[in-house]
Formats: structure tokens, sequence, C-alpha cells
């Protein structure tokens, strides 16, 4: 045996001097094998599937609109889209008519209102897998929305000196009015607390802070919670017996609510005001030519304060479909941890909805993509997509995805 250890060192040593450089990557090659495999064997080795480190991009899940993004280096906004990715001290402007949902590392989800401006100050996770979120709302109104994340994470929204800090699983609006001088931090459902100087004020379920920028405390106070719309439901399509509909609008009663203001606009901004008007109940119809209608509620408190705004849902008015076959092509799905990627076809000038949300850039030929945010559970989970064109025809296919 040594006799022939001594012969393989002899051939080992001639190979080196006759090939140096072939050698070199033999030995590097080599080297990097036995490191991988002492880091598999040895406590404390890395994992080759451990999550990344440090500093981590956010991505866009929906935009409509118009939406700006100025990068952290660059002096100038450019326009966003759903692949342009968001790093610590980028910039997110949203105009008049614009909204978009970001999704950060945490899994936390948010919403940018139209004329808002947000800065993000952190998105980064640590060797323990502990999350950091920090976000500054400069301008306008942010919806959020926490989600399980890891003990010792943390979730921020910075205003004007103050900083909320939201539990897991919990929502929240931010409110931004330089014009009014007027802050207000709203947690909807879960709980938080906010600082600002030596203050901190606990919330909880629809309670609120409101603060004035050279105030030296805060106002805590309780809202009435917003109506819940069931009918018509989001996405639904009405059918007109000839250029419009009789349609009924429900929802479900406050307490404590006097009374209620509906609201119904042409956009999604409600800058298209076609009706406005309060009521006593739970209830309201209103005739309505063919078209695409969204639609809100805000209850009324017993003092006459409003209730913050109700989930906005669409319902469009079409006239009664002729029988024709809508074509839906979907590809398989791409799941991307997760987030799941959708790709398909349909016909040109076809609207598309992914489990009730309208994907918001369709090729000029049906093409389409979209990215579902990664709010999905573990287990099984039921996604559906439905095309619909202007004759009324429709098209949905239902899909089972399995999250582990």
């Amino acid at each position: 045996m040594l006799a022939i250890l001594g012969f393989v060192i002899l051939i080992a040593i001639g190979f080196h001097f006759a090939f140096p450089e072939t050698s070199k990557n033999i030995e590097s090659t080599g080297l990097e094998w036995i490191s991988k495999a002492i880091n598999k064997i040895l406590p404390g080795g890395k994992s080759p599937n451990a999550k990344p480190t440090g500093e981590q991009k956010a991505v866009f899940t929906n935009i409509d609109g118009i939406v700006r993004v100025k990068k952290k280096n660059e002096n100038s906004f450019i326009n966003a889209s759903i692949s342009t990715p968001l790093e610590k001290g980028d910039v997110v402007q949203t105009g008049p008519e614009g909204i978009a949902k970001i999704i950060f590392i945490d899994k936390t989800s948010y919403t940018i209102k139209p004329d808002s401006l947000i800065v993000i100050e952190e998105n980064s996770t640590n060797d323990a897998q502990q999350t950091k979120v920090s976000l500054q709302v400069s301008q306008g109104t942010v919806d959020l929305a926490t989600a399980n994340y890891a003990q010792g994470s943390q979730n921020e929204v910075i205003m004007a000196g103050a900083k909320a800090k939201l539990a897991p699983e919990s929502s929240a609006q931010v409110r931004n009015d330089q014009k009014k001088d007027n802050y207000e931090i709203l947690v909807k459902t879960g709980s938080g607390e906010v600082q600002r100087g030596q203050e901190t004020v606990s919330l909880t379920n629809y309670e609120k802070v409101v603060f004035k920028a050279e105030a030296t405390t805060m106002t805590k106070d309780k809202e009435v919670s917003p109506p819940t719309l069931l009918d018509p439901g989001n996405m639904i399509s009405l059918f007109s017996n000839g250029k419009s509909a009789l349609v009924e609008l429900t929802w479900t009663p406050v307490s404590g609510a006097k009374g209620y203001k509906l609201r119904v606009s042409q956009n999604p901004y409600f800058t298209k005001i076609v009706m406005e008007r309060p009521t006593a109940y739970p209830t309201d119809k209103v005739i309505l030519p063919e078209g695409q209608y969204y639609w809100s509620v805000i209850a009324m408190d017993t003092r006459g304060r409003p209730s913050m705004e109700s989930d906005r849902y669409r319902f469009n008015i079409l006239p009664k479909a002729k029988a024709e076959a809508l074509p839906l092509d979907l590809e398989p799905f791409i799941q991307h941890g997760r987030i799941i990627e959708i790709r398909g076809k349909t016909s040109p000038g076809a609207r598309v909805m992914v489990n009730g949300s309208e994907i918001p850039a369709i090729d000029a030929d049906g093409s389409f993509r979209y990215l579902i945010p990664n709010l999905l559970h573990d287990g099984e989970n039921i996604i559906s997509v439905t095309a619909q064109n202007s004759s009324g025809a429709v098209n949905t296919q239902t899909k089972k995805i399995i999250i582990q």
C-alpha cells in the first residue's frame, strides 16, 4: 500500500510540473468540493437551501395608472413596471390616478394610494431569518397588511417623526396630509403601537392616533368600522335588458352607525362620481347604463363622523351575451417560493381576472403575465383565472396549487 501511495504521489508531482495550469484548476475544484462537503457535515455549516441574508428586493404585484420610481442612485423618476425591483433608498410615487401594490421580504403587503410618495428605508434579513422592513410615508395614504413573520422581526412605518410598529397578521392605514397638517395612523385589525418623541400609544381594532406636525402629543380615538360589501360582489357582471339595468347594492349593517353614504364611480380612483347619496339602511337601488362601475360605502356614527371607506368593488353592466366561445389558454404555473407566475393568452381586447384582481397589462395579441402576491397559505390554494370580453362572454379556469 505504501508503494502504491508513493507511486501515485510521484505521478501527481510529475503531472503538476508537466501541466501546471490544468493541475491548478483540478486543485481548485477539489478544494471547493471538499469545502461544500464539510459545510454539509459539520455543525454550523450552511445548507445549500439557506435563505439569503442582508438587503433584499421588494416587488410590485400590481400597478394601475401612473406609478413612478426613483432609484436611490438616480436623480430622476422612471415609469414603474411589474418587473421593476425595489431596494433600500428607492422612492415610489403614484399619480392622481395611480395605485401600486408592493410585497416586501416579510410578506407584508403595501397598497400605495393615489397622490402618494413613499421611501423604502429598510428591507433586510439577518442570519437568524429575522426580517426588518421600514417604510416612510412622505405624502398620501398607504394601506398595509403584515404576515405571520418570525419572532424578533420588525415592521414599521415612519411619518412626520412618528413610528408605527405593527404586530404580525395586522392591518393598518397611514395618512399623511401635509396641506391640512393632519397625520393619522389607524389599526384596522390586529394590534400595534405608535411612538413619537417620548409618547407611546397602543392601538387595536379600529383605533387610531391623530396629530399635528408641531404638536407635542397625539390624540387617540375609536373609529366606526366600515361596512362589508355584499352584492354585487367584486368583479361581478350584470346584464341589461336594454341599455341600462336596475342594480341593488347591499352591505352589512354596522353597529353604532346611524346611516351610510353610498358612492358609485366610473373609475377606481373615484374621480368620476356618477352617484353619491346618504341612506339610512344598508341597501339601495340605482339605475345605471351599460358600462364599468366601482362602488363603496362609508358608515356614519351618531356624531356624524365617517368611518374609513369600505373596500371598493367593481361590477360591469353588459348586454346579454351571444353564444360564443372565448379562448383562454394557460401555460403551466411557475412557482417562485410563495409567488405564483401566471402566463396565458385570450382574445385581443378581453379582460383577465386572477382571484378577483384584474391583470393591469394585456398585450395586443391577448397574451398576459401576472404575479400572484406571496400571500398564499401553506397547503392547498385555489387559483381562479377568468377572461371576459365586451360581449359578456366568459371563460373561467380553476387550478390548485400546493404551497409547502
